[in-house]
Protein backbone atom coordinates (compact mmCIF):
# COMPACT_ATOMS: atom_id res chain seq x y z
CA UNK A 1 0.00 0.00 0.00
CA UNK A 2 0.91 3.52 -0.58
CA UNK A 3 1.79 6.31 2.13
CA UNK A 4 -0.34 9.07 1.16
CA UNK A 5 -2.69 8.88 4.40
CA UNK A 6 -4.68 11.92 3.73
CA UNK A 7 -5.96 10.28 0.71
CA UNK A 8 -9.88 9.77 1.71
CA UNK A 9 -10.70 6.35 2.52
CA UNK A 10 -13.86 5.40 0.87
CA UNK A 11 -16.62 3.08 2.48
CA UNK A 12 -19.84 1.72 0.60
CA UNK A 13 -22.90 0.50 2.45
CA UNK A 14 -22.48 3.00 5.12
CA UNK A 15 -25.64 3.81 6.21
CA UNK A 16 -26.26 -0.46 6.91
CA UNK A 17 -26.28 -2.02 9.72
CA UNK A 18 -22.31 -3.08 9.91
CA UNK A 19 -21.64 0.31 8.03
CA UNK A 20 -22.84 2.47 10.75
CA UNK A 21 -20.50 1.17 13.24
CA UNK A 22 -17.74 0.78 11.04
CA UNK A 23 -17.84 4.64 10.51
CA UNK A 24 -17.97 4.54 14.35
CA UNK A 25 -14.84 2.14 14.73
CA UNK A 26 -12.98 4.06 12.27
CA UNK A 27 -13.84 7.38 13.31
CA UNK A 28 -12.71 6.31 16.69
CA UNK A 29 -9.38 5.13 16.53
CA UNK A 30 -8.29 7.52 14.13
CA UNK A 31 -7.59 5.10 10.88
CA UNK A 32 -8.85 7.32 8.64
CA UNK A 33 -8.49 10.99 8.69
CA UNK A 34 -10.71 11.69 5.78
CA UNK A 35 -13.83 9.38 5.45
CA UNK A 36 -15.95 9.56 2.43
CA UNK A 37 -18.96 7.10 1.75
CA UNK A 38 -21.07 6.28 -0.99
CA UNK A 39 -24.92 7.17 -0.75
CA UNK A 40 -27.94 6.79 -3.16
CA UNK A 41 -29.65 9.53 -0.88
CA UNK A 42 -28.59 12.60 1.22
CA UNK A 43 -27.12 11.92 4.74
CA UNK A 44 -27.12 14.78 6.54
CA UNK A 45 -25.91 13.28 9.97
CA UNK A 46 -22.99 11.90 8.09
CA UNK A 47 -22.02 14.87 6.97
CA UNK A 48 -22.42 16.81 10.47
CA UNK A 49 -19.70 14.05 11.67
CA UNK A 50 -16.87 15.45 8.96
CA UNK A 51 -17.97 12.86 6.69
CA UNK A 52 -17.64 13.67 3.09
CA UNK A 53 -20.92 12.08 1.35
CA UNK A 54 -21.36 11.30 -2.30
CA UNK A 55 -24.56 10.89 -3.51
CA UNK A 56 -24.86 8.29 -6.22
CA UNK A 57 -25.41 4.39 -7.51
CA UNK A 58 -23.05 1.78 -7.60
CA UNK A 59 -24.22 0.24 -10.62
CA UNK A 60 -24.51 3.12 -12.63
CA UNK A 61 -24.25 7.05 -13.27
CA UNK A 62 -20.85 9.04 -12.31
CA UNK A 63 -21.10 8.71 -8.43
CA UNK A 64 -19.05 5.94 -8.39
CA UNK A 65 -16.42 7.88 -10.12
CA UNK A 66 -16.79 10.35 -8.08
CA UNK A 67 -16.33 8.86 -4.92
CA UNK A 68 -13.00 7.04 -6.24
CA UNK A 69 -11.41 10.21 -6.73
CA UNK A 70 -8.55 10.64 -5.01
CA UNK A 71 -8.87 7.25 -2.98
CA UNK A 72 -6.45 4.48 -2.03
CA UNK A 73 -8.74 2.62 0.32
CA UNK A 74 -11.94 1.00 -0.36
CA UNK A 75 -14.20 -0.79 2.27
CA UNK A 76 -16.50 -2.42 0.65
CA UNK A 77 -20.32 -3.36 2.22
CA UNK A 78 -22.68 -2.41 -0.22
CA UNK A 79 -25.46 -5.24 -0.85
CA UNK A 80 -28.32 -6.44 -0.51
CA UNK A 81 -30.01 -8.97 2.18
CA UNK A 82 -32.69 -10.92 0.93
CA UNK A 83 -34.07 -14.59 1.49
CA UNK A 84 -36.24 -14.27 -1.26
CA UNK A 85 -36.05 -16.17 -4.53
CA UNK A 86 -37.74 -13.62 -6.23
CA UNK A 87 -34.75 -11.62 -5.46
CA UNK A 88 -31.97 -13.50 -7.40
CA UNK A 89 -31.25 -10.97 -10.03
CA UNK A 90 -31.06 -8.04 -8.06
CA UNK A 91 -28.90 -10.08 -5.64
CA UNK A 92 -26.70 -11.25 -8.86
CA UNK A 93 -26.62 -7.55 -9.85
CA UNK A 94 -26.17 -5.86 -6.85
CA UNK A 95 -22.96 -7.88 -5.95
CA UNK A 96 -21.79 -9.57 -8.70
CA UNK A 97 -22.40 -6.40 -11.40
CA UNK A 98 -21.40 -4.18 -8.57
CA UNK A 99 -18.01 -5.98 -7.92
CA UNK A 100 -16.83 -5.87 -11.13
CA UNK A 101 -17.81 -2.09 -12.17
CA UNK A 102 -16.55 -1.13 -8.41
CA UNK A 103 -12.63 -3.44 -9.90
CA UNK A 104 -13.22 -1.55 -13.35
CA UNK A 105 -13.94 1.50 -11.80
CA UNK A 106 -11.17 1.30 -8.74
CA UNK A 107 -7.84 0.95 -11.49
CA UNK A 108 -8.02 4.04 -12.95
CA UNK A 109 -8.48 5.99 -10.06
CA UNK A 110 -5.46 4.60 -8.65
CA UNK A 111 -7.09 2.74 -5.83
CA UNK A 112 -4.69 0.36 -3.98
CA UNK A 113 -6.03 -2.16 -1.72
CA UNK A 114 -10.22 -2.99 -1.49
CA UNK A 115 -11.69 -4.72 1.18
CA UNK A 116 -15.08 -6.68 0.24
CA UNK A 117 -17.07 -7.50 3.17
CA UNK A 118 -18.61 -11.09 2.47
CA UNK A 119 -20.38 -13.52 4.63
CA UNK A 120 -19.51 -16.40 6.46
CA UNK A 121 -21.95 -18.80 4.54
CA UNK A 122 -20.05 -18.69 1.44
CA UNK A 123 -18.38 -21.03 3.06
CA UNK A 124 -18.90 -22.17 6.45
CA UNK A 125 -22.24 -24.15 6.12
CA UNK A 126 -23.10 -27.98 6.78
CA UNK A 127 -25.10 -30.40 7.05
CA UNK A 128 -23.63 -31.85 10.67
CA UNK A 129 -21.95 -29.36 13.29
CA UNK A 130 -18.52 -28.64 11.95
CA UNK A 131 -17.51 -26.30 14.76
CA UNK A 132 -13.88 -26.13 13.24
CA UNK A 133 -14.28 -25.23 9.30
CA UNK A 134 -11.86 -22.68 8.48
CA UNK A 135 -10.78 -20.54 5.92
CA UNK A 136 -9.36 -23.41 4.25
CA UNK A 137 -12.91 -25.56 4.10
CA UNK A 138 -14.57 -25.84 -0.05
CA UNK A 139 -17.06 -24.07 -1.14
CA UNK A 140 -19.92 -25.95 -0.12
CA UNK A 141 -21.09 -24.91 -3.83
CA UNK A 142 -24.24 -27.55 -3.75
CA UNK A 143 -25.73 -26.16 -0.50
CA UNK A 144 -25.10 -22.42 -0.80
CA UNK A 145 -26.27 -22.57 -4.15
CA UNK A 146 -29.94 -23.46 -3.15
CA UNK A 147 -30.14 -19.76 -1.56
CA UNK A 148 -30.04 -16.95 -4.02
CA UNK A 149 -28.01 -14.14 -1.06
CA UNK A 150 -25.27 -16.86 -0.28
CA UNK A 151 -24.85 -18.24 -4.13
CA UNK A 152 -24.16 -14.43 -5.63
CA UNK A 153 -21.55 -13.13 -2.36
CA UNK A 154 -19.34 -16.28 -3.35
CA UNK A 155 -19.84 -15.29 -7.37
CA UNK A 156 -19.24 -11.61 -6.01
CA UNK A 157 -16.13 -13.06 -4.13
CA UNK A 158 -14.78 -14.27 -6.88
CA UNK A 159 -15.35 -11.53 -9.69
CA UNK A 160 -13.82 -8.90 -7.31
CA UNK A 161 -10.44 -11.29 -6.81
CA UNK A 162 -10.54 -12.30 -10.91
CA UNK A 163 -10.84 -8.64 -11.27
CA UNK A 164 -8.24 -6.96 -9.50
CA UNK A 165 -5.61 -5.97 -11.60
CA UNK A 166 -3.29 -3.24 -9.57
CA UNK A 167 -4.52 -3.28 -6.05
CA UNK A 168 -5.09 -5.48 -3.32
CA UNK A 169 -8.05 -7.89 -2.29
CA UNK A 170 -9.28 -8.54 1.22
CA UNK A 171 -12.29 -10.50 2.16
CA UNK A 172 -13.45 -10.63 5.26
CA UNK A 173 -16.26 -13.22 5.93
CA UNK A 174 -18.67 -12.33 8.84
CA UNK A 175 -21.18 -14.58 10.62
CA UNK A 176 -24.64 -13.31 11.58
CA UNK A 177 -24.75 -10.24 12.71
CA UNK A 178 -26.94 -9.17 16.31
CA UNK A 179 -26.31 -6.17 18.22
CA UNK A 180 -27.72 -2.65 18.65
CA UNK A 181 -28.74 -0.36 15.52
CA UNK A 182 -30.18 -3.24 13.00
CA UNK A 183 -32.57 0.11 11.68
CA UNK A 184 -33.60 -2.05 8.55
CA UNK A 185 -33.81 -5.71 10.86
CA UNK A 186 -31.46 -6.82 8.41
CA UNK A 187 -29.95 -9.34 10.56
CA UNK A 188 -32.07 -9.09 13.50
CA UNK A 189 -35.39 -9.92 11.83
CA UNK A 190 -35.34 -13.21 13.28
CA UNK A 191 -34.59 -12.24 16.90
CA UNK A 192 -37.87 -10.08 17.13
CA UNK A 193 -39.79 -13.64 15.15
CA UNK A 194 -38.40 -15.26 18.58
CA UNK A 195 -39.98 -12.33 20.61
CA UNK A 196 -43.27 -11.93 18.48
CA UNK A 197 -43.83 -15.56 19.48
CA UNK A 198 -43.54 -16.67 15.83
CA UNK A 199 -41.09 -19.29 16.02
CA UNK A 200 -42.83 -22.55 17.15
CA UNK A 201 -40.36 -25.28 16.81
CA UNK A 202 -36.89 -25.55 17.73
CA UNK A 203 -34.97 -26.17 14.22
CA UNK A 204 -32.46 -28.94 14.57
CA UNK A 205 -29.37 -26.74 13.01
CA UNK A 206 -27.17 -24.27 14.67
CA UNK A 207 -25.45 -20.69 14.14
CA UNK A 208 -22.46 -18.52 14.73
CA UNK A 209 -23.37 -15.04 15.25
CA UNK A 210 -20.99 -11.44 16.17
CA UNK A 211 -21.53 -8.79 17.53
CA UNK A 212 -21.61 -6.45 14.56
CA UNK A 213 -19.12 -4.02 17.14
CA UNK A 214 -16.77 -6.81 17.18
CA UNK A 215 -17.10 -7.26 13.55
CA UNK A 216 -16.42 -3.80 12.49
CA UNK A 217 -13.73 -3.39 14.21
CA UNK A 218 -12.13 -6.43 12.80
CA UNK A 219 -13.11 -5.39 9.56
CA UNK A 220 -11.19 -2.17 10.12
CA UNK A 221 -8.20 -3.79 11.10
CA UNK A 222 -8.15 -5.95 8.23
CA UNK A 223 -7.65 -3.46 6.26
CA UNK A 224 -4.45 -2.08 8.07
CA UNK A 225 -3.43 -5.53 8.53
CA UNK A 226 -5.11 -8.23 6.54
CA UNK A 227 -3.08 -10.22 3.53
CA UNK A 228 -3.77 -9.42 -0.05
CA UNK A 229 -5.69 -12.27 -1.51
CA UNK A 230 -6.83 -13.79 1.87
CA UNK A 231 -10.36 -14.02 3.46
CA UNK A 232 -11.13 -14.06 7.19
CA UNK A 233 -13.98 -15.97 9.23
CA UNK A 234 -15.04 -13.10 11.87
CA UNK A 235 -17.81 -14.85 14.40
CA UNK A 236 -18.34 -15.35 18.15
CA UNK A 237 -20.48 -18.10 18.80
CA UNK A 238 -21.23 -21.44 17.58
CA UNK A 239 -24.60 -22.40 19.29
CA UNK A 240 -27.41 -25.04 18.60
CA UNK A 241 -30.84 -23.33 17.83
CA UNK A 242 -31.90 -24.58 21.01
CA UNK A 243 -29.39 -22.54 22.94
CA UNK A 244 -29.57 -19.90 20.86
CA UNK A 245 -33.22 -19.82 22.16
CA UNK A 246 -32.69 -20.64 25.96
CA UNK A 247 -30.18 -17.87 26.29
CA UNK A 248 -32.51 -15.38 24.23
CA UNK A 249 -35.19 -16.69 26.69
CA UNK A 250 -32.76 -15.72 29.58
CA UNK A 251 -32.15 -12.49 28.76
CA UNK A 252 -35.43 -11.20 27.02
CA UNK A 253 -38.43 -13.05 29.35
CA UNK A 254 -39.89 -14.76 26.21
CA UNK A 255 -41.08 -17.85 26.78
CA UNK A 256 -38.73 -19.90 24.37
CA UNK A 257 -40.24 -22.97 22.20
CA UNK A 258 -40.23 -26.54 23.50
CA UNK A 259 -41.31 -28.65 20.49
CA UNK A 260 -37.90 -30.38 18.79
CA UNK A 261 -37.96 -32.27 15.68
CA UNK A 262 -35.68 -34.43 14.21
CA UNK A 263 -34.49 -33.17 10.94
CA UNK A 264 -36.62 -35.56 8.77
CA UNK A 265 -39.89 -34.32 10.79
CA UNK A 266 -38.99 -30.82 11.00
CA UNK A 267 -38.43 -30.54 7.20
CA UNK A 268 -41.84 -32.33 6.56
CA UNK A 269 -43.78 -30.23 9.40
CA UNK A 270 -42.49 -26.99 7.96
CA UNK A 271 -43.87 -27.71 4.28
CA UNK A 272 -47.31 -28.79 6.34
CA UNK A 273 -47.14 -25.56 8.05
CA UNK A 274 -46.25 -23.72 4.80
CA UNK A 275 -49.33 -25.41 2.97
CA UNK A 276 -51.82 -24.81 5.42
CA UNK A 277 -50.66 -21.15 5.96
CA UNK A 278 -51.39 -20.67 2.42
CA UNK A 279 -54.51 -22.40 2.01
CA UNK A 280 -56.36 -20.28 4.23
CA UNK A 281 -54.73 -17.26 2.35
CA UNK A 282 -51.74 -16.02 4.90
CA UNK A 283 -48.00 -15.85 4.36
CA UNK A 284 -46.35 -18.61 6.98
CA UNK A 285 -44.73 -16.81 9.68
CA UNK A 286 -41.14 -18.18 8.49
CA UNK A 287 -40.22 -18.87 4.94
CA UNK A 288 -39.43 -21.82 3.43
CA UNK A 289 -35.72 -20.48 2.96
CA UNK A 290 -35.42 -19.65 6.47
CA UNK A 291 -36.56 -22.74 7.98
CA UNK A 292 -34.17 -24.47 5.51
CA UNK A 293 -31.13 -22.90 6.55
CA UNK A 294 -32.02 -23.41 9.90
CA UNK A 295 -31.65 -27.40 9.34
CA UNK A 296 -28.29 -26.83 8.25
CA UNK A 297 -25.22 -25.81 10.90
CA UNK A 298 -23.39 -22.57 10.54
CA UNK A 299 -20.35 -23.39 12.75
CA UNK A 300 -16.78 -22.44 12.18
CA UNK A 301 -13.63 -21.25 13.94
CA UNK A 302 -12.24 -17.47 13.99
CA UNK A 303 -8.59 -18.40 14.84
CA UNK A 304 -7.09 -16.85 11.78
CA UNK A 305 -8.76 -13.87 12.39
CA UNK A 306 -8.51 -14.00 15.88
CA UNK A 307 -4.19 -14.01 14.99
CA UNK A 308 -3.72 -12.11 12.63
CA UNK A 309 -6.03 -8.99 12.95
CA UNK A 310 -6.85 -9.31 16.61
CA UNK A 311 -10.74 -10.11 16.19
CA UNK A 312 -12.26 -10.40 19.86
CA UNK A 313 -16.07 -11.99 20.30
CA UNK A 314 -18.04 -9.97 22.89
CA UNK A 315 -20.08 -12.50 25.79
CA UNK A 316 -22.89 -13.54 23.36
CA UNK A 317 -25.05 -13.16 26.37
CA UNK A 318 -24.44 -9.36 26.49
CA UNK A 319 -24.38 -9.39 22.65
CA UNK A 320 -28.50 -11.32 22.87
CA UNK A 321 -29.08 -8.76 25.73
CA UNK A 322 -28.33 -5.51 23.70
CA UNK A 323 -29.86 -6.34 20.78
CA UNK A 324 -33.09 -7.14 22.54
CA UNK A 325 -33.17 -3.76 24.49
CA UNK A 326 -32.12 -2.01 21.20
CA UNK A 327 -35.75 -3.30 19.43
CA UNK A 328 -37.47 -2.95 22.61
CA UNK A 329 -36.46 1.10 23.00
CA UNK A 330 -37.54 1.15 19.42
CA UNK A 331 -41.06 -0.10 20.20
CA UNK A 332 -40.42 -3.67 18.15
CA UNK A 333 -40.04 -5.93 20.84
Amino acid sequence: MGSDSDAPVLVTGATGFLGTHLLDALLEVGSAPSLRVLTRRPAPDLEARGIEVVEGDLLEGPGLGAALAGVRRVFHLAGLVSRDPADTSRLQRVHVDGARRLAELARPAGVERVLLVSTSGTIAVSREPAPETDETAPVPIQRIGRWPYYRSKWLQERALLSAARGFEVVIVNPSLLLGPGDERLSSTGDVLRFLSGEVAVVPPGGLNFVDVRDAAATVAAAMRRGRSGHRYLVGGHNWSFADFFARLSEVSGSPAPRLRLPRGLYTAAALFTEEAARQIGREPAVDRVSREMAGDTWYFSSAKAERELGHRARDGRVTLLETVRWLAGRGLA
